[in-house]
């Protein structure tokens, strides 16, 4: 039993609960130094240094944590998150690909997919990631938006509409965005107040 490991991540946790996360990382830093298998500290230091903006550092260690998590799918989308906020969207798009592979039910992971392949242009890979993400999450309405979207850029006026149909039951002021921004004015009675 490592006993200083136990001890640094013990400060690192009382440091995160009296939300001083510069004291917290350093902790977490001597725990994985103590430690250079704790992937628990790695994923830890990579979310301190995320949650700061800190993208080449949170990158570096979530990379760190998936060298000995290979498996971990909430890695992989954490990873994607933060290669997407420093604009690497080739890397975050892989990233993403492979937290679904590992999760196939990990919604928030294929709305990032979804998303990525949108910002890429690929407006049919868009669709079928977004279609993935508004199943697992029903009345998730920035999905369902994005899925119509996908489906207007894909010039898919039928898939459009039946986007439009599910939101204006779920949530109309969502709906009517999505009438004014995919052009589908003829729509728009789905959701007319009386």
């Amino acid at each position: 039993m490592n006993f200083d490991q136990i001890r640094f991540t013990v400060r690192a946790v009382i440091f995160d609960w009296l939300r001083q996360p510069e004291r917290a990382l350093e902790a977490y830093g001597d725990a994985f130094r103590a430690n250079p298998r704790d992937v628990r500290a790695a994923r830890s230091i990579a979310w301190t240094h995320a949650q700061k903006g800190r993208w080449p550092a949170a990158a570096e260690w979530f990379d760190k944590a998936l060298a000995l998590d290979p498996e971990h799918a909430d890695t992989w989308f954490n990873l994607a998150y933060v290669r997407e906020q420093s604009g690497d969207l080739a890397a975050a798009q892989d990233a993403f690909r492979r937290a679904c592979e590992l999760n196939p039910k990990h919604d928030r992971a294929w709305y990032g997919l979804g998303l990525a392949f949108a910002h890429r242009g690929e407006h049919a890979a868009a669709a079928a990631a977004l279609q993935h993400a508004a199943e697992l999450q029903p009345m998730n309405g920035a999905a369902w938006y994005a899925l119509g979207m996908a489906r207007y850029h894909n010039h898919e006026p039928e898939q459009v509409e039946s986007v439009i149909r599910h939101l204006a039951l779920n949530e109309p002021q969502t709906a009517r965005r999505l009438i004014q921004d995919a052009e589908r004015a003829d729509l728009a009675h789905l959701v007319e107040t009386p």
